[in-house]
């Protein structure tokens, strides 16, 4: 890669699972995964790319599974928003050990551990070079983590919001089940409303779609795709406007 290429993007949003960040594990955060992912976004912050991140709970702990076994839905919820805290906190620490600077705001209030949340305050960190994980979802249940995504990168006007998951793109079935499943380059929003293909949820798609916020899907198991899709190369699958 040249040495005076420019990134495509001066900032961005990357949306992480949590069980993302679980690799092998059947359970927690795989130290190993943690530390190369904050690797990788070191480089990019590095190269003056503006860096936010939402990340999930889904290693640690599951709001809408255990709704649908019984617990209350709003409790579920709450508790799950805990596990992305808990999460955002290990990446704060991976980044930090990286030597760059991370600010970890909640969208619940929960400021012994971190920062409370407010818009101006988060664009300020992100213009000052530092990485800001956003934690908490959106701070009310009922909400996905992925709507947390789309609702924040749309916030902190990003260029791109990309999500970061198992697999290198949107599928027109479960490629782990189906070999023969054809992988999208490209997909309009309303595509992927009408054919549900589960990129995200509806919320977060229409969110995207209404605010014009590209979206691109990648595979974070696949070092240096992100670098790659920062610095122009067509990475993963593109969903924006038609």
């Amino acid at each position: 890669m040249s040495n005076d290429k420019r990134p495509a993007y001066k900032r961005i949003l990357l949306k992480l699972s949590g069980e993302a960040l679980m690799g092998d594990l059947d359970f927690g955060i795989c130290p190993d995964i943690l530390a190369r992912v904050a690797r990788e976004v070191s480089e990019l912050s590095r190269l003056g790319v503006e860096v936010a991140i939402v990340i999930g709970g889904g290693n640690i702990f599951r709001g809408a599974g255990m709704a649908q076994a019984g617990m209350d839905r709003v409790s579920a919820d709450h508790m799950g928003m805990l596990a992305t805290v808990m999460n955002a906190l290990a990446m704060q620490d991976a980044l930090e050990r990286e030597g760059k600077f991370c600010r970890v705001m909640s969208a619940l209030k929960i400021n012994q551990v971190c920062e409370d949340y407010i818009r101006r305050r988060a664009v300020r960190h992100l213009e000052k070079g530092r990485i800001v994980v956003f934690a908490a979802g959106t701070g009310n249940p009922f909400f996905t983590t992925d709507t947390a995504a789309s609702l924040r990168a749309i916030e902190m006007n990003t260029d791109v919001m990309i999500k970061a998951t198992k697999v290198d793109g949107v599928y027109d079935s479960d490629p782990m089940i189906h070999p023969d499943a054809r992988r999208y380059e490209r997909l309009t929003y309303e595509e992927v409303l009408t054919r549900r293909l589960g990129v995200m949820d509806a919320t977060a798609i229409v969110m995207c779609r209404d605010n014009d916020m590209p979206l691109r899907v990648i595979n974070i198991f696949k070092e240096g795709d992100l670098l790659r899709l920062i610095m122009g190369e067509n990475v993963g699958t593109l969903v924006e406007r038609g």
